[in-house]
């Protein structure tokens, strides 16, 4: 049986064929077409949209070329099921490559592979049809190029953060945002603070660059104002590290109020804040970053690692005017530049919706998994978020942490014990 299909072409300003393969691969992406659908003839999808037969037979080749739909002589065009007809799959390996239950990392969780693949396939495809894409295989500007510094500007404003993109740095990622920062803004023996559970990457960082952390003690709101303030009074550092939302580990989201009352604090002891914010988007309703009530004092990470795709290395660091010149010169010494190719693909999605779509439905499955972990774990006291990636566990007397995470181990489950965030010497 036919289906009764008409695609919007409304947006779509380029060729009337292109747009109607776009068209097509969004709708099997959205499920508005399922595999084995078949679609309209040529002719009459021709008369509906008002274009040439010839118009329809590109798309449905092009359609056919990017593996979304295969076609039958005398019979029609038809949706093709996932991976069906494709040629040979990518056959990456699984990464960490282990046989065991890996919790350890948080990692975003998959909004379904055929959709990843429909929305990459079509970002390349768009991509390979526009005249001069092998520029993005030449040396760009050190802080990314401009369009895709505007569409960093444009990812942040999500968040409730108005910024210049001559203010936006494109990094390779967070931990590369972060290695820009800190390389730049400390010098060895300096102190950085953060907070008391803190990112694990951070003692890296700290390692690398031969600063010393400081833990700042923390409520279910995050950073004490009262311990940050006497913290600054007694260490003399100048740099804040932190993460407001969904705060890795613990998941505490800051209000408004304390973002307002660290920011002030700063503001007043000179203290440049490193606010991590990679997810920042997840929330449904997302908090104003610290940024918003002190961009002059605070360098902002924005990734797409946990929204959209963590293999695409992008993230946007937005930085006070006065610290972009100060600032660029770490993106040569580490990377030179991030891909242009990828950061490309970024800002395609940001530009037409994917982006939105994809992390619509992370939010959704990180709900039905939080959820999930929720039934399971009902006799236990957790720390977690409706839209979150990971959960604080506090585990009942008499179990310490070493323990579980030796016998968890044991039962070939792989969890990230609470030393890898402590700051100091606190035993949980």
């Amino acid at each position: 049986m036919m289906t009764i299909w008409t695609p919007d072409l409304s947006e779509h300003s380029g060729p009337r064929y292109l747009g109607i393969a776009d068209a097509l691969a969004v709708d099997i992406q959205q499920g508005v077409l399922e595999p084995g659908s078949r679609l309209p003839t040529h002719r009459d999808l021709a008369r509906e949209l008002g274009v040439t037969v010839g118009t329809v037979s590109r798309a449905y080749a092009q359609a056919k070329r990017r593996g979304l739909v295969t076609g039958e002589v005398g019979r029609g065009t038809f949706v093709l099921e996932p991976g069906a007809d494709q040629g040979p799959e990518l056959d990456l390996p699984e990464w960490p490559d282990t046989d065991s239950i890996d919790l350890s990392m948080n990692v975003p969780p998959s909004p379904g592979r055929n959709e990843e693949d429909i929305a990459l396939a079509l970002a390349l495809d768009s991509l390979s049809s526009r005249p001069g894409v092998g520029q993005l295989l030449q040396y760009q500007p050190h802080a990314g190029a401009v369009h895709h510094r505007a569409a960093g500007a444009d990812w942040i404003r999500r968040v409730g953060l108005e910024v210049d993109p001559k203010q936006v740095l494109v990094c390779t990622g967070s931990q590369h945002a972060m290695a820009v920062c800190f390389s730049t803004l400390t010098k060895p023996g300096d102190v950085v603070l953060t907070e008391s559970l803190t990112y694990a990457g951070m003692k890296g960082l700290a390692n690398l660059f031969h600063f010393k952390l400081r833990g700042v003690p923390m409520d279910e709101h995050g950073i004490l104002p009262e311990a940050f303030e006497a913290a600054c009074e007694s260490t003399g550092a100048k740099l804040l590290y932190c993460v407001p939302t969904l705060q890795n580990p613990t998941n505490t989201v800051m209000p408004v109020e304390r973002r307002k009352e660290i920011a002030a604090i700063a503001r007043r002891h000179g203290v440049v804040i490193i606010e991590d914010d990679i997810h920042g988007l997840l929330p449904s309703e997302p908090v104003p970053p610290i940024a918003h009530f002190a961009p002059d004092i605070t360098c902002y990470i924005a990734s797409i690692s946990k929204s959209i795709a963590p293999g695409l290395r992008i993230s946007y660091l937005a930085v006070p005017e006065n610290l972009v010149e100060r600032l660029t010169p770490g993106l040569w010494l580490t990377t030179w530049m991030a891909s242009p190719l990828t950061a490309e693909v970024a800002t395609l999605w940001i530009q037409n919706g994917t982006a939105d779509r994809i992390l619509e439905k992370r939010r959704k499955e990180a709900a039905a998994r939080q959820q999930l972990a929720a039934d399971i774990l009902a006799d236990f006291q957790l720390q977690s978020h409706p839209f979150g990636y990971h959960i604080w566990l506090h585990l009942p007397e008499p179990w310490r942490a070493e323990d579980f995470t030796e016998q968890a181990l044991k039962q070939r489950v792989v969890v990230t014990p609470p030393s890898a965030f402590i700051v100091g010497r606190e035993r949980l």
